[in-house]
């Protein structure tokens, strides 16, 4: 996708299921913040990424609009480089709702961001 924020941090859908969505994205300078380490704002965007892109498999996208209601995010460890992977699964489906889990692992596997995400579900007018 040209022009996204997916695209502008090198992120990328790597499964894509109802059950589960993840990303993947590497970790570079210019993800990081002042002190060498990526943002926690970075974090954020990825998770809000899995939570919005999976909720589309779960609404009727001709009539529908999933749209980040809100979302949280507890920074467990840092990283600095390397490949970081979101594994999102939605622990509420709802008609107007979809709350989403998404812990984000670094290349050892060791977590570094539990977040949980709300999506509203809008019609389209």
């Amino acid at each position: 996708m040209e022009n996204t924020v997916m695209n502008t941090l090198g992120i990328e859908i790597i499964e894509y299921t109802p059950e589960r969505v993840v990303a993947q994205m590497p970790v570079a300078p210019i993800h990081h913040q002042p002190f060498g380490i990526m943002h926690g704002g970075v974090s954020v965007v990825i998770a809000e990424t899995v939570a919005s892109s999976g909720s589309y498999l779960h609404i009727d996208a001709s009539r529908q609009r999933a749209v980040g209601l809100e979302i949280n995010a507890n920074h467990i460890r840092s990283v600095r480089d390397g490949i970081v992977k979101a594994v999102g699964v939605p622990v509420h489906v709802g008609r107007r709702t979809i709350v989403w889990d998404i812990r984000i692992y670094n290349e050892a596997e060791k977590l570094i961001c539990i977040s949980r995400c709300t999506m509203s579900i809008i019609d389209i007018e």
